[in-house]
């Protein structure tokens, strides 16, 4: 499977905002974003122009793609189906995005960061409704069951990161219990349980050209 293997602090500079792609460290004095506020390149803090509204657009879908981890082709793929589903296409394809099992993973706080997240799930050590799923793309559904594999619990990793995670945080959409290590999925996200500022509404212009 194709993916992102360079820096990720540059995604962060090339969309002008934070995307909390490092977890913690984005919230420090370490953040390279804090110190370079303006695009990767040569030409440094004049690099940045007005766009036209094809590269508003663009920049908004290419933001919506590097908060989650994903690469075009399956970028597409998720507005493909958000778009013969029922209901608003731009939600439908945010809600896919949150149902995303290494997304959920990180928002139950097994992992400090969707790239983690990601590497959680591939390497196997995460169990849904009692079995093994080491596919970071998995959808959930509601009422799955999601937890750490029990002999995983131990790595201090992902031990930390759970010790540290704050119930109140957790979307309402999720639940989890800390004793059990087993997370829960209440309902199907929508909207309004999506808290990057994402347009999907410029996505969905983009796609509809």
């Amino acid at each position: 499977m194709a993916k992102y293997t360079g820096p990720v602090c540059r995604l962060c500079r090339r969309e002008g905002e934070k995307l909390f792609l490092k977890g913690e460290r984005c919230l420090t004095d370490k953040c390279a974003f804090e110190k370079r506020k303006y695009p990767p390149g040569i030409h440094g803090p004049t690099a940045r122009r007005k766009l036209s509204i094809y590269g508003i657009q663009l920049r908004e879908k290419q933001k919506a793609k590097r908060i989650y981890g994903i690469l075009e082709s399956q970028f597409k793929r998720y507005f493909d189906m958000a778009r013969k589903m029922s209901g608003n296409t731009g939600e439908n394809l945010l809600s896919l995005l949150e149902r995303r099992l290494d997304n959920v993973i990180y928002h139950l706080g097994f992992a400090a960061s969707r790239k983690a997240a990601r590497q959680l799930v591939a390497h196997g050590h995460v169990i849904v409704n009692g079995k093994k799923v080491d596919i970071p793309s998995y959808l959930v559904s509601e009422g799955d069951v999601i937890s750490i594999r029990e002999k995983s619990r131990e790595n201090v990793f992902i031990k930390e990161n759970f010790e540290k995670k704050n119930v109140d945080d957790l979307p309402s959409w999720l639940s989890v219990n800390k004793e059990t290590w087993e997370g829960k999925v209440l309902r199907i996200p929508v909207r309004e349980d999506v808290s990057h500022p994402i347009k999907e509404s410029l996505i969905i212009e983009l796609y509809s050209k």
